[in-house]
C-alpha cells in the first residue's frame, strides 16, 4: 500500500456480535483505541486476527467513540521497523 498512511496496531479484542457485525478493537502507539470491521467489506486477509496480533491500520475516520479504521491487514515482516 504504498504513498496510504499506515499505522502499526496490536488486536486487543474481538467482538464477533457487535450490533454492526464483528469487529475488532486494537491499541496503537500513535493514535490510542482503533476499532475495524471484520466483516467482507472490509476485511483484505482470510482469517481474523486474534488478541495479541500486530496488524497495520488504514484509511482512518475519527468517529464520536475513538478512531476506526476503515482498512487492516496482517502485519509483514517488512514492516518490523515500522512496529
Amino acid at each position: 500500500m504504498a504513498g496510504v498512511k499506515e499505522y502499526p496496531a496490536t488486536v486487543e479484542r474481538i467482538i464477533p456480535d457487535g450490533v454492526h457485525g464483528p469487529y475488532a478493537v486494537a491499541r496503537s502507539t500513535e493514535l490510542g483505541s482503533v476499532t475495524f470491521k471484520l466483516d467482507r467489506k472490509v476485511l483484505v486477509e482470510d482469517d481474523w486476527p486474534e488478541p495479541g496480533t500486530y496488524v497495520m491500520l488504514s484509511e482512518m475516520r475519527q468517529k464520536r467513540a475513538g478512531w476506526r479504521a476503515q482498512k487492516w491487514r496482517f502485519t509483514q515482516p517488512s514492516d518490523t521497523q515500522q512496529c
